[in-house]
């Protein structure tokens, strides 16, 4: 890698041909995961939030309220007036919006995705040469574009996190360059990209108060992030819905807590009470988090392990997510990884800009002995190290491929070995192609029930749920069923045989389809490669009903499989 030569360059020049190159893959790569039909619900959630806000109905979304606790604990219909803002407080999204108003598609979500954490790599180059020299800074920014925590979270579904790099890098370089109203401004965005942007904020403001640079403005931000975040999530998102609460802090957290609702302050409570359950919550799984930091340190060469101001601010979101339970908060391929990218990158600029003053003053002659732990780590003119760090750089990449984050790279890659599953190329775009006729007989403006990956292509419109659903509160307060409903099962088939998800999904749906036909309710008036369309009053076609018949005989197997 030339910036891991001993040459100088055209450090810029470089860096911007290695960002040009990042934004490409990504985008290529997301692109075909959203058109090949492996975007997933959340893609849905996004794109109908922007598209109604684009309608002028802010924040509202069908789709985030089949997920409420109404639905899932009381039992209730979703609705499409239901405020995201109980969930998730994302008012930063708005700032997109009028993008989206001029592009709207779930693909401009898509780009957006890819551009804003693109530009955050060219941040952290500004921000890295205000302490390191050309070369050293490239490298910092060549690990950013090659972290498994940044490219795994890249090639998923669009997301909220997106913004914490950019915001965060250019909340960090206004802190250097003292430009205060505008570190107030991002301070202001970085809270506003969702309710736990705090955490990540908090963390900057700690650095600000250890490392006594600017402990007034550390101290400020530290009272701002966490006030902001208790009174956010204790008084103004149960204005919404009870979800913050009855759901979200008890399916995270619920560990901390007596009983089946809990605030934040409740949460804090319950640790501060029980340290030895918060200690054991911390270390286990011992070797799953270990292999969780060796992840977001191995594209730096695992020089965030010993660079105290990575600690300082990645720490307070790494602990979050170390104290939270769920399989999801220890994967490096999905959004949570992201917030914790910040805070070791600068930490590392921060630290290299330390190693560079010691080797100066030793040309110099100024010092001698080098203290422990000083003494055993690397110089930034250290060719062994040079030649680790590339090793490093390279690995991660290998990792993050192999990993297939989020099926991006199942068109190359099995998903499993025994039993093997692996849906080539050629056969992913032979089923877009048999299926898209069948997406086009839905009228853009008509009701719609849709299975996971089908949702993300129809969710621009104000009713639309997840399959087996059906049911919704429309504007008139009035409930009604959905007028069409398509079911594309091809995906879950093809993955049933290794993954338990995928076999339940298909448990579910098939009956519900069984249910739907047999009534009269809903015909079939179109099936197409394991695809099955169904419209709410209309005729079964013959030919349409013969062929889901057929397929319905194959899934008899996998139904009976427990």
């Amino acid at each position: 890698m030339i910036f891991l030569s001993g040459k100088q360059n055209s450090s810029l020049h470089e860096v911007m041909k290695v960002a040009a190159g990042f934004f490409v893959l990504c985008l290529l790569l997301t692109l075909h995961r959203y058109y090949s039909f492996y975007a997933t619900y959340d893609q849905g959630i996004f794109n109908q939030l922007f598209w109604n806000g684009s309608h002028g109905r802010l924040f509202e979304s069908s789709l985030s309220s089949a997920l409420s606790t109404n639905v899932v604990h009381q039992n209730q219909v979703p609705e499409v007036f239901y405020y995201r803002l109980g969930q998730h407080f994302t008012p930063a999204l708005m700032l997109w919006l009028p993008i989206y108003s001029l592009f709207p598609s779930p693909v401009t979500l898509t780009v957006l995705q890819v551009t804003l954490i693109t530009a955050a790599g060219l941040v952290l180059y500004a921000l890295a040469r205000h302490y390191l020299e050309r070369r050293l800074s490239a490298a910092i920014v060549v690990s950013y574009y090659c972290a498994n925590a940044v490219i795994g979270p890249t090639l998923g579904n669009f997301h909220d996190v997106c913004q914490i790099p950019l915001y965060v890098f250019s909340l960090l370089l206004a802190m250097e360059k003292r430009w205060w109203p505008l570190f107030g401004i991002l301070a202001t965005l970085i809270l506003a990209v969702r309710e736990d942007g705090g955490v990540v904020l908090f963390g900057v403001g700690v650095y600000l108060i250890l490392s006594r640079r600017y402990p007034l403005t550390g101290l400020a931000v530290c009272v701002l992030s966490f006030g902001y975040m208790i009174l956010l999530t204790n008084a103004i998102m149960p204005l919404f819905s009870a979800d913050i609460s009855q759901r979200f802090m008890i399916e995270r957290f619920g560990q901390y807590a007596d009983g089946e609702e809990a605030s934040t302050l409740d949460i804090i409570w319950g640790m501060v009470s029980n340290p030895w359950r918060l200690m054991e919550q911390l270390f286990t799984p011992f070797f799953g988090k270990i292999k969780y930091l060796l992840g977001q340190w191995l594209p730096l060469a695992l020089v965030p392990a010993f660079a105290p101001a990575s600690w300082t601010i990645a720490g307070f979101p790494l602990l979050k997510l170390f104290l939270a339970k769920g399989e999801s908060v220890l994967a490096i391929n999905i959004r949570y990884a992201m917030t914790v990218v910040p805070g070791l990158f600068y930490g590392t600029i921060l630290w290299w800009a330390s190693r560079q003053q010691e080797e100066d003053k030793i040309r110099r002659g100024e010092q001698t002995i080098l203290r422990f732990p000083s003494a055993v780590l690397p110089f930034p003119s250290s060719a062994k190290f040079r030649r680790f760090w590339a090793f490093c750089i390279s690995l991660s990449l290998f990792f993050t491929f192999t990993s297939n984050p989020n099926r991006t790279f199942s068109f190359i890659l099995p998903d499993a070995i025994a039993p093997w599953v692996q849906v080539p190329l050629l056969r992913q775009w032979q089923h877009v192609f048999q299926v898209r006729p069948l997406l086009a007989q839905i009228p853009a403006d008509a009701s719609v029930s849709a299975t996971n990956t089908i949702v993300p292509i129809l969710s621009s419109r104000r009713e639309i749920l997840r399959f087996p659903m059906l049911e919704l509160r429309n504007d008139a307060r009035e409930i009604v069923k959905m007028e069409y409903a398509i079911a594309d099962m091809w995906q879950l088939q093809q993955y049933q045989a290794a993954f338990r998800a995928e076999r339940g999904q298909l448990q579910a749906i098939v009956p519900q389809i069984d249910r739907m036909s047999k009534s009269g309710e809903y015909g079939i008036i179109g099936f197409e490669d394991g695809a099955i369309l169904m419209q709410k009053g209309a005729a079964s076609n013959s030919a349409s009903a013969a062929a889901w018949a057929s397929f319905r005989r194959q899934l008899e197997p996998i139904l009976n499989k427990k």
